[in-house]
């Protein structure tokens, strides 16, 4: 361990080249006479390991990681970490200035936090003029706050925690599961404290197209239904959440109206018009699986296309 460092950032790679680079381009802008830290990537099976790319910049280990998914990658990476703090990022991301700051800050003066998430915000194309999915996914996409402050968990794009907090925890799951909330929740039954971190932003681009977008939401519904078990009142319950998706549109727009994360009536009626899209798109799956059952085939897969 090198005692000048005190953060290991890991990032999990699947055929993201462009994007990699980016990221650890906003990463090694960050370092500092005071603040050094490892960056280790873990590749997840790309069609070419990304080897070029991360000699580019200092400290940047390359690690490999045969078992498929976000989760097994972002294992990996913790197993060979030096430091005492581990953060997570997302191949996809770009972290804002002062993210690494931030982390290492709270972490180090605050003892009562055992694990945080920081917030997310999209990298639209152009800020001026969001598309339809950008202006949705500023809104609904990441509540980071929410998912620590209600549920118990950090996202995994923006997370940090105390390598020893996450050796107690325990790894994070497969690809069968939603791995983030699974972690979280586990560790927040075990009386481990998290916090958000408002100031440890990062950017992430939003889906470019509809399709993309429905294509995400896929999964997040595979790992619901599932959820629900296969019971007489679990698909009870499940139909009745059905019924709640298909008239929730409506019950949306005072959250749109009320939001920062977008401005003008063009951005918000634009996000209005999407979630509805998004809503109806997520009520028809799920009618799907219930007569399909083909929710294991859906979550088993992650991003396994070449680049």
């Amino acid at each position: 361990m090198n005692p000048d460092q005190k953060l290991s950032v890991i990032i999990p790679h699947l055929n993201e080249p462009d994007n990699l680079r980016r990221c650890l381009r906003s990463l090694d802008a960050q370092r500092s006479d005071d603040l050094d830290f490892e960056i280790i990537v873990v590749d997840n099976g790309s069609a070419e390991p990304p080897y070029n790319i991360c000699t580019e910049f200092a400290d940047v280990r390359l690690e490999r990681e045969p078992v498929p998914g976000p989760g097994p990658a972002r294992n990996r990476g913790a197993r060979v970490a030096r430091n005492r703090i581990l953060a997570f990022i997302d191949a996809d991301c770009v972290a804002e200035p002062g993210w690494a700051r931030s982390i290492v800050d709270a972490m180090t003066e605050r003892r009562d936090i055992d694990f945080a998430g920081g917030d997310i915000g999209i990298l639209m194309t152009d800020p001026q003029r969001p598309t339809a999915v950008e202006a949705y996914e500023s809104i609904y996409a990441y509540r980071a706050r929410l998912y620590i402050e209600k549920h118990g968990y950090a996202a995994t794009g923006n997370m940090a925690v105390r390598a020893g907090v996450f050796g107690a925890v325990g790894p994070f799951g497969g690809i069968s599961t939603m791995e983030d909330t699974e972690w979280g929740q586990r560790a927040t039954r075990l009386g481990y404290h998290a916090a958000f971190l408002p100031d440890a932003k990062v950017l992430t681009p939003s889906c470019k197209s509809f399709p993309e977008l429905a294509v995400r939401w896929d999964r997040h519904i595979a790992h619901e239904f599932r959820s629900y078990g296969d019971s007489a009142a679990g698909m009870l319950r499940w139909l009745a959440y059905c019924a709640v998706m298909a008239l929730s549109p409506a019950g949306e727009i005072p959250t749109i109206l009320r939001s920062d994360r977008v401005s003008g009536v063009r951005s918000r009626w634009l996000a209005f018009t999407c979630v509805s899209r998004v809503r109806f798109y997520r009520f028809r799956k799920m009618m799907e699986l219930v007569y399909r059952r083909n929710a294991l085939a859906i979550v088993s897969t992650w991003n396994r296309k070449s680049s």
